[in-house]
């Protein structure tokens, strides 16, 4: 759906701004106004946030999202992600990747279907973080480590109302999505399988095994010419 800009992006920063320029680098946005229940009242550019350290994690590319949401994503990010990575992989956190923030549409994207948690900036899809060394933790690849992507949905899903990954649905196979949605009784949806890594050959092959030598295959025999005297003429 078309979408308006945001009606001031000078508008003086609320406490939730405030709060969130301690933990993170963030530019206020003031309210987002778009058709239907899309928007947000106080919406924010989140464009790193600040580790105890003082070390930045970038948020690439920056994600819009109303301060609440951000201001999640900032704590789960400084208090339990980037513990997990230096404990578990004992490197830095750096980066993580936003494959999608605000977009005023419908869940999935079905035409028609309800209001996402996107279309309210309430929403955040995350592909991938990435340490200092280089790595790249991309969170539905099975080869990355098993003990921190259990650590990250455990934190996940205490954090957010919503978490869906592999094996929620086929639109979340490549990515997880975490959302501060209203249920009644503050119930909770934590729809994410944390697969174990695949076997791996003495290559390094993942899903593959020698054969045994009598098990190799014979070459496929090639088929009768019955003509074959005629086309040697």
């Amino acid at each position: 759906m078309p979408e308006k800009e945001p009606a001031s992006r000078t508008a003086p920063p609320s406490d939730c701004d405030r709060q969130l320029a301690k933990i993170a680098v963030a530019q206020p946005l003031g309210p987002l106004i778009a058709p239907g229940e899309c928007g947000a009242p106080d919406a924010v550019l989140l464009q790193s946030v600040i580790l105890s350290d003082a070390s930045k994690v970038a948020i690439a590319p920056p994600a819009t999202l109303r301060c609440t949401m951000a201001t999640e994503v900032a704590n789960w990010v400084r208090d339990d992600v980037a513990p997990a990575a230096a404990k578990k992989l004992g490197s830095p956190l750096r980066g993580l990747e936003n494959l999608g923030s605000y977009e005023c549409r419908g869940r999935d994207r079905v035409r028609g279907a309800t209001l996402s948690e996107h279309g309210r900036a309430n929403a955040l899809d995350v592909r991938s973080f990435k340490l200092a060394n280089g790595e790249l933790l991309v969170l539905a690849d099975r080869k990355v480590s098993q003990d921190f992507r259990e650590a990250v949905r455990s934190s996940a899903c205490a954090r957010f109302s919503t978490v869906l990954g592999p094996g929620s649905d086929p639109d979340h196979a490549e990515h997880v999505h975490v959302d501060l949605a209203q249920r009644r009784n503050n119930y909770k949806m934590c729809e994410w399988d944390i697969l174990e890594p695949l076997a791996q050959d003495d290559a390094g092959q993942a899903g593959t095994a020698p054969l045994p030598a009598d098990d190799v295959p014979l070459p496929v025999p090639r088929p009768v010419m019955a003509n074959l005297g005629r086309r040697l003429r």
